[in-house]
């Protein structure tokens, strides 16, 4: 082969490669489309995670609920097992832990002893007594 032949085709493989890595340094509609899918996908993960977090506060609220639900259950048991106040209509609300107990009782003595009942149940943070005696008429 002559030497013309061999510089010929010498430069035709430095033009291909320069070529091609000019090529490679511009985006293709390939690599365009790549990049949209993992824009999406990442979208897609925050979202994912903020229903994630979203879940656990309600699961907590829930379990709160719950919580309220079953200490205002053990108060009123417990008013209903004490021959001091089985007889009484006491009303008991509870929302996160603070008992509320309203109505009306025949005595300062069933005041003091239903807030003693209902402060010594578990999980109760507060007592609120909105009770009041009942004057004899």
């Amino acid at each position: 082969m002559s030497r013309s032949y061999n510089g010929a085709l010498m430069a035709s493989v430095i033009l291909v490669f320069a070529l091609g890595s000019v090529g490679c340094e511009q985006e293709g509609p390939a690599e365009r489309v790549g990049q949209s899918i993992d824009r999406t996908a990442e979208k897609a993960g925050d979202k994912m995670e903020e229903a994630k977090e979203a879940a656990s506060e309600k699961a907590e609220e829930a379990g709160a609920y719950i919580d309220d639900a079953a200490i205002t259950a053990k108060i009123k048991a417990d008013f209903l097992a004490d021959p001091m106040l089985e007889v009484f209509q006491i009303g008991v609300t509870t929302t996160d832990g603070v008992v509320t107990l309203s109505g009306e009782v025949d005595s300062q003595a069933s005041i003091d002893r239903s807030q003693a009942i209902a402060g010594g149940v578990e999980n109760v943070q507060s007592v609120r007594n909105e009770l009041v005696v009942q004057v004899a008429e």
